[in-house]
């Protein structure tokens, strides 16, 4: 699945939770009733979407994992270069050093 159905999916999960939330607690019934319709919508969205929302978590944690890994990378490659600055740094220093005579 490319990266832009995994984000259309997502939306549209998104939208219909919203869509049955905003539904049912902006009908005219009581509270109780309300939570309990509330409740088996919700029930019956993740019966029907289980297999989809499965996926989109493997992808989501796929995600996660490759950014952290590039992270990682890069923060390597800085801490990397901070210590090739420092020690050029300290060669310059020990090179002017041994230039001066006392």
């Amino acid at each position: 699945m490319s990266k832009k159905s995994f984000m259309f999916s997502m939306g549209l999960i998104a939208g219909v939770i919203g869509g049955v939330v905003a539904g049912v607690l902006y009908a005219p019934k009581s509270g109780e009733e309300s939570r309990r319709e509330l409740k088996e919508a919700a029930c019956k969205l993740y019966e029907e979407n289980a297999p989809a929302i499965s996926e989109a978590k493997k992808q989501a944690m796929e995600s996660v994992d490759l950014m952290r890994y590039k992270l990682e990378r890069q923060l390597r490659k800085f801490n990397n270069m901070l210590k090739n600055r420092k020690l050029r740094k300290a060669k310059e220093l020990e090179d002017a050093d041994s230039d001066y005579t006392y």
